[in-house]
């Protein structure tokens, strides 16, 4: 399925039924009196927060979005019938705001969160409702309310605990299935991975933690260039970030070192809070290297970068160096207090939950 984390509808709330104007007319009863009901409330507008969904490519389809109206009120003391609600559901994490004013109507964090988008109106009153001592016969009535009409505009952002960030090709969408269930693509050319993807990493019983992979970050992304920078807003919920850098990049003449300070250059433009996140720089495809290198490759590239940091010296294809990592990453979460808006990771439609590596 594409992933579509944006879209905008348009919705509207039933409006309410007019009240009647009716009089009681029987054999042998020559006054019966008012007998009009009052209109039916019109059907209101829901959201639903479903965990079961992780795209919004339902609503870039179906953008109208209608409630029933009431029905009018009849004679006889009837009131008229209210009109059907709706329900849309939208993935956990979707935030919801009006496309005009830019104004958050609704954050949808946690399953079966319900939220109110537009109001029904209110049903009319019939003649019966205007009945007093002073006026046995009225004629009064009103009408229905209208209800109210939006057009939204719905922004996705993945619930996860650990995010990965990285150049194109730095290994990230291997990480993320040495470690965890997921299967996103994997080949040997840049921008393999084109949206989202989420992992539940199963660290032990009653221990795990769901990864954010997104597609990979170059320089300028946070003006626009390449594909990471749709994609950034699904990092802000994040606990943790990993920054993945290719050690020994493909293309000579590469410096990984710029290639890091690129996109923590990068991540700050986009977003100051995001940029002061925890980030544990985590250096991949160390097979690569013959073992007698590795460690005088990392100082250096440490020492040239000023990092101060966690560092992690890791082969995802190999799968050497991920146990350590997992570990403490769970530790990490453990000690933070727990995040009310986690996705229960049993119900991850990217991937059955599986052991880590």
């Amino acid at each position: 399925m594409k992933f579509i984390d944006e879209a905008t509808i348009d919705i509207a709330a039933g409006d309410g039924g007019s009240g009647c104007v009716s009089f009681r007319r029987e054999k042998f009863i020559p006054f019966g009196g008012p007998n009009g009901g009052d209109g039916g409330r019109g059907g209101s507008v829901f959201a639903l927060a479903d965990r079961n969904l992780n795209t919004l490519i339902d609503y870039r389809y179906a953008r109208r979005h209608e409630a029933r109206n009431g029905e009018q009120g009849r004679g006889s003391d009837q009131f008229g019938a209210a009109g059907a609600d709706i329900v849309l559901r939208m993935p956990v994490g979707t935030i919801v705001r009006d496309a005009q004013s830019a104004e958050i109507v609704a954050e949808l964090l946690e399953h079966d969160q319900k939220v109110l988008l537009a109001k029904g109106g209110d049903g009319g009153f019939g003649n019966l409702h205007f009945k007093s001592s002073t006026n046995r016969a009225p004629r009064q009535k009103t009408p229905g309310w209208p209800g109210e009409k939006k057009k939204l505009a719905l922004e996705l952002r993945v619930l996860a605990d650990v995010g990965l960030l990285g150049m194109p090709n730095a290994g990230k969408s291997t990480l993320i299935t040495a470690i965890s269930n997921a299967k996103p693509k994997i080949a040997d050319y840049p921008f393999t991975t084109l949206h989202p993807h989420l992992g539940v990493v199963r660290v032990g019983p009653e221990q795990s933690f769901v990864v954010a992979d997104i597609p990979g970050l170059i320089e300028g992304a946070s003006e626009g260039a390449g594909l990471g920078h749709l994609f950034l807003r699904h990092l802000q919920r994040t606990r943790l970030l990993l920054h993945i850098v290719d050690l020994v990049p493909f293309d000579e003449g590469v410096d990984p070192v710029a290639q890091a300070r690129a996109i923590v250059a990068e991540l700050k433009k986009h977003d100051p809070a995001l940029h002061a996140k925890p980030r544990w720089l985590v250096l991949n495809k160390l097979d690569l290297l013959p073992p007698e290198e590795r460690a005088a490759r990392v100082q250096d590239f440490v020492r040239r970068l000023r990092w101060k940091g966690p560092v992690y010296e890791i082969s995802a294809l190999a799968r050497e160096g991920l146990q350590r990592l997992v570990e403490e990453i769970q530790q990490h979460l453990s000690a933070q207090q727990p995040a009310a808006t986690l996705p229960d990771p049993r119900f991850d439609r990217h991937g059955e939950p599986g052991d880590h590596a």
